[in-house]
């Protein structure tokens, strides 16, 4: 072999490191953060983070520019597949309690690599959703002292012709999110005495602003006279349920929280579920009134909710409605706050990031560094972007994370159960006996009983019609039907987007496209549904698997086609930062990295809430985990 170049077992030990998976039993173990949280404050989070400026400022915008009175729709079409994502978030945030969300739970199920980008992704879903909510909630205030803010600064700061800045540096913005950084440092207690204040509020003003806002509507605003319910079609609305995505990013706070949680098992899926739906039912009641209040052509996008009462001569109504908002987009921001440090705190603790952000405060036991840290860093993209160029980047991260998570939950379903997760490690009995998938095994024809099969196997009951699945190696089947699964809902995301003028087929061909699609979508579930899943009592899960997560994976797919190509190339610099950083550190600090590495010493980081710094932990890892295809020593 020519020096210099790899060999073929070095290139073969390197991606097994990409897909390095973190060990389940490691995934829910003892945490140094704080079990403090409630359901009803884990509902509380939920909510604040989900009904804040999609409410206030998105739903004016959506419904002008967009979709017309048919925002109803693309909220409720939001709403639906956001419900598909939440369920996966549920169960993933019941079985794994620990801190990271999307992140933790693609690492689990899918790889190292795959982690890093979620994670990486989540980063920046939450930095700009934080710097998008500051704008907003700048810009309602202005409003409020009719604009003198603005004004003023554009007088002795000047107005600024650069593409995606702002039109001026929105000082303002950046001073609430460093105050509600502050909040967010003193502790969970602390930040959710704020959120419940905040969030009562917020579902009060809402109240008003459902009772008033039916008994001003006017039905002919949806009339022909007005451009009708649907002006801008049924590309409109789908470009619209795009876009409301923003309005739901918030249920993955309660995932990501799950670490702080009391009951995780039983308060993360309830949580996730009533939080949702609330909100919900916020943004579509909402939505019916301002559009039915005025015409929706006549709606001011920065302040739609607090003009139309304007409109309608109640402008004390339109002050009550400001103040609620601004309200609503605080408990936002404390959210968005509250989150994105302890993504970056999971990231740290398994080496993947730069070890400073695995510091957890000894007092207030939150991660005190990355709350500074990237505080500040989306002050200072408050202060600096402009708000319209940061929501659909925001969208395409969020789909982008529901996704993985829908796979996540597929692959997680059909694995073997790792030992530990039992329920009763302590018993000596084979595992065989002790993790079932069914209660009682499952009896065949004759006399011979056979345990029940493991997930990943072929269902006993099918192996005379599909024996031949059974021939592949183990996990085979599942693996090339999971492939399939996500190729052709792909392309099918593709084709019912495009659709036969952009691909420029004739009308037989695109409709025998769609049906070939359709068909390979349907015979990978129908493949994945013939094996055993995993069972367990003590945990939720989502019922009717593969089917649900398939489904969240196909309608993300559409909904992330329908963003813009700057979109798609703002995104991709993105994670092209994200593998630098990944490849130049996080490859080689990772913890699994140090476990493949036999006879060699870990420091570990563990902060105990009696001391004042960190201490470290001194672990020597056997080469249990050293890949298989390694040639021993001579």
């Amino acid at each position: 072999m020519a020096s210099g170049l790899p060999s073929t077992a070095g290139l073969a030990r390197f991606c097994q490191k990409l897909k390095r998976l973190k060990p389940l039993e490691e995934a829910t173990m003892e945490t140094s953060l704080q079990r403090c949280l409630s359901a009803l404050d884990l509902t509380l989070l939920g909510v604040g983070a989900m009904v804040g400026s999609g409410l206030y400022v998105l739903t004016g915008t959506v419904a002008k520019e967009i979709t017309g009175p048919a925002v109803i729709v693309s909220f409720t079409v939001a709403a639906v597949a956001s419900l598909l994502a939440a369920l996966c978030y549920a169960e993933f945030g019941a079985r794994v309690p620990r801190t990271g969300s999307a992140y933790l739970f693609t690492y689990v199920s899918m790889g190292e690599l795959w982690a890093f980008l979620i994670g990486w992704n989540l980063v920046l879903e939450y930095v700009i959703a934080g710097a998008a909510v500051a704008r907003a909630w700048s810009g309602y205030l202005d409003a409020m002292f009719d604009h003198h803010i603005r004004n003023f600064t554009e007088a002795h700061v000047g107005i600024w012709q650069v593409p995606l800045l702002a039109r001026y540096p929105d000082f303002l913005a950046a001073g609430i999110l460093l105050l509600a950084s502050t909040f967010v440092s003193c502790g969970a207690r602390v930040s959710s005495w704020l959120n419940h204040t905040l969030s009562a509020i917020s579902m009060i003003v809402i109240l008003f602003i459902i009772i008033l806002g039916f008994v001003l509507a006017r039905s002919h605003n949806w009339g022909k006279e007005e451009g009708g319910f649907a002006p801008f079609g049924f590309s409109g609305i789908m470009s619209g349920t795009a876009t409301c995505f923003y309005a739901f990013v918030g249920f993955d706070v309660i995932a990501a929280s799950s670490e702080e949680a009391r009951n995780p098992k039983q308060a993360v899926p309830l949580a996730i579920a009533i939080s949702l739906g609330l909100a919900a039912s916020a943004y579509i009641l909402v939505s019916t009134v301002l559009t039915l209040m005025v015409p929706w052509h006549s709606l001011d996008p920065n302040s739609a909710l607090a003009d139309a009462f304007y409109q309608r001569g109640y402008s004390w109504a339109g002050y009550l409605v400001a103040t609620g908002s601004i309200c609503a987009m605080t408990t936002v921001l404390l959210n968005g706050l509250f989150c994105l440090p302890r993504i970056i705190y999971a990231m740290a603790a398994d080496g993947l990031f730069f070890q400073a952000f695995a510091y957890v405060h000894p007092r207030t036991q939150v991660p005190l560094v990355g709350i500074v840290v990237f505080g500040v860093l989306t002050a200072l993209v408050a202060l600096l972007l402009d708000l319209e160029a940061l929501v659909q980047f925001l969208s395409i991260g969020t789909l982008l994370a529901y996704t993985f998570v829908a796979i996540s939950i597929i692959v997680l379903r059909f694995q073997k159960a790792p030992l530990s997760s039992s329920p009763s490690p302590a018993s000596p009995r084979p595992a065989a006996k002790e993790y079932n998938s069914f209660s009682d095994h499952i009896e065949l024809v004759g006399t011979e009983q056979v345990p029940a099969p493991e997930p990943g196997q072929l269902q006993p009951a099918l192996r005379p019609y599909l024996g031949f699945l059974d021939r592949c190696s183990p996990g085979v089947a599942v693996a090339s039907a999971i492939c399939v699964l996500v190729a052709s809902a792909i392309t099918l995301g593709c084709v019912l987007i495009f659709g036969d003028s952009a691909l420029h087929l004739p009308r037989w061909g695109y409709i025998l496209l769609l049906l070939l699609c359709s068909i390979m979508f349907l015979l990978s579930l129908l493949v994945l549904g013939a094996h055993q899943q995993q069972r367990q009592q003590d945990t939720f899960q989502i019922p009717m698997v593969p089917l649900i997560p398939a489904l969240s994976i196909l309608l993300n797919i559409c909904l992330m086609l329908k963003l813009s190509y700057l979109t798609w190339v703002r995104f991709s610099i993105w994670l092209l930062i994200g593998l630098l950083v990944y490849f130049g550190y996080g490859i080689w600090h990772s913890k699994e990295n140090q476990r493949e590495l036999p006879g060699l010493t870990i420091t570990r980081y563990v902060v105990f809430p009696s001391g004042s710094l960190e201490e470290t932990v001194q672990v020597v890892q056997p080469p249990s985990q050293v890949p298989a295809q390694e040639p021993s020593s001579p």
